[in-house]
């Protein structure tokens, strides 16, 4: 196991930018199991994201809560310490440039209380722990909302045997990937 995260991003961002480019033409689809369907329902709160790079894109899920009569929010971020606020998101509206190259709801968006939180991630294991960017932001929404609902969504090639948890590392209840889902 590497213990140092730094290097252990730049070894995963490296094998997620290899996976993504042998799909020149066409992506895989992150699956969208029935246990999925079966949590969605009418009213709910769902956080998406845009992905960037060779993030694995959430969108599968987030037609499928759309489907089911969910709304949509997305992470709106000022800076590295300001903690994340999911904003409504009208999936024909535009968004705005955010920093570190997000797009984003215009910060007069409604703020919203997200029931599940469709997340990034740059590796994870089979114990459902992440390693995201490194700046936090997901770490303190998972506290400051305790009851969502965390789904990490990658491709299959971020997984490792395992991954350094430092205290404040929140673990996810599920995982969702191209080719298969890991349940808490």
């Amino acid at each position: 196991m590497i213990l140092d995260k730094k290097v252990l991003r730049a070894r995963m961002r490296a094998e997620r930018d290899r996976f993504v480019a042998s799909f020149p033409d066409k992506k895989p689809a992150i699956l969208v199991p029935p246990e999925f369907r079966d949590r969605l329902a009418h009213g709910l709160t769902v956080a998406s994201y845009v992905p960037m790079g060779g993030e694995a894109d959430p969108s599968p899920l987030a037609r499928a809560a759309v489907e089911a009569g969910c709304e949509i929010v997305l992470p709106h971020v000022t800076g590295p310490k300001p903690p994340l606020r999911f904003l409504a998101w009208d999936t024909e509206a535009a968004l705005i440039a955010g920093p570190f190259g997000l797009h984003q709801p215009v910060e007069t968006a409604d703020e919203r209380a997200p029931d599940i939180i469709l997340t990034p991630l740059v590796a994870f294991d089979a114990a459902l722990n992440r390693l995201g960017q490194g700046a936090g932001h997901y770490d303190r929404a998972f506290a400051a909302f305790p009851d969502a609902w965390r789904v990490g969504v990658a491709w299959s090639v971020q997984q490792v045997d395992a991954l350094p948890a430092d205290p404040w590392d929140v673990p996810l209840h599920a995982i969702a990937t191209e080719t298969d889902w890991i349940f808490a």
